[in-house]
């Protein structure tokens, strides 16, 4: 985080305030259009190395507004105001310019995945917000399906369980945009679970020398 710091420092002004707001209006306005109009406009802002080469470099940006694949306004509201709660409260955890380059990173992670494999998606970039979230706030309780209050800490591994699943079962162009998708979240959380994991390896190894040593 030397680096972050340095940046903040030094480019801390530039920054594009209530970031997730325009994510989730964008994609609130896309969900209209498609629903209403045109659905075909989703394939127009998906991210693709095609479209790319034929010099639709509005998919660089466009493909963040890509709305939940659901044709229930309940099931989009949700997802939508969810998503804007996350990404506000880590705002407001880290400042705007923080979740700034969070969501960049990720941003740029997806366009590399694109790149090189063809195509990506803005999933594991939005799934990365929740990641964050989850670190920061684990132990906060939200309400399962309206009714069943469960830690967030429960829902991330939970989520995490089933990011894992996706990885392993996805194609090679999936598994790298869900890879590279996480580039924010790495960023910030990368060195944190490293340590983590490593402490439960070694306590492990531990563990089992002492009871090696009383067979």
């Amino acid at each position: 985080m030397n680096t972050l710091d340095k940046l903040e420092r030094k480019y801390g002004r530039y920054y594009i305030p209530n970031l997730m707001l325009i994510v989730v209006g964008g994609q609130l306005i896309v969900w209209l259009v498609m629903m209403l109009f045109d659905y075909r406009i989703y394939s127009l802002f998906s991210l693709t190395r095609a479209g790319l080469a034929h010099g639709q470099i509005w998919r660089l940006v466009s493909f963040i507004f890509l709305p939940p694949l659901s044709t229930s306004p309940l099931t989009v509201a949700l997802n939508l105001y969810f998503d804007y709660l996350i990404g506000t409260s880590l705002e407001r955890q880290w400042g705007s310019f923080r979740f700034n380059v969070f969501y960049l990173v990720g941003m740029l992670g997806s366009i590399a995945a694109a790149l090189l494999v063809g195509g990506a998606s803005n999933s594991a970039l939005n799934l990365s917000l929740f990641f964050a979230f989850a670190m920061l706030y684990p132990d906060m309780q939200i309400l399962l399906f309206f009714v069943l209050p469960i830690k967030v800490k429960w829902v991330g591994w939970i989520s995490a369980a089933l990011y894992l699943w996706q990885l392993l079962t996805a194609s090679l162009t999936g598994k790298v945009s869900l890879i590279l998708g996480m580039a924010g979240f790495l960023l910030f959380f990368g060195r944190e679970l490293w340590d983590t994991a490593h402490s439960a390896v070694v306590n492990y190894r531990r563990r089992q020398q002492w009871k090696n040593q009383w067979k």
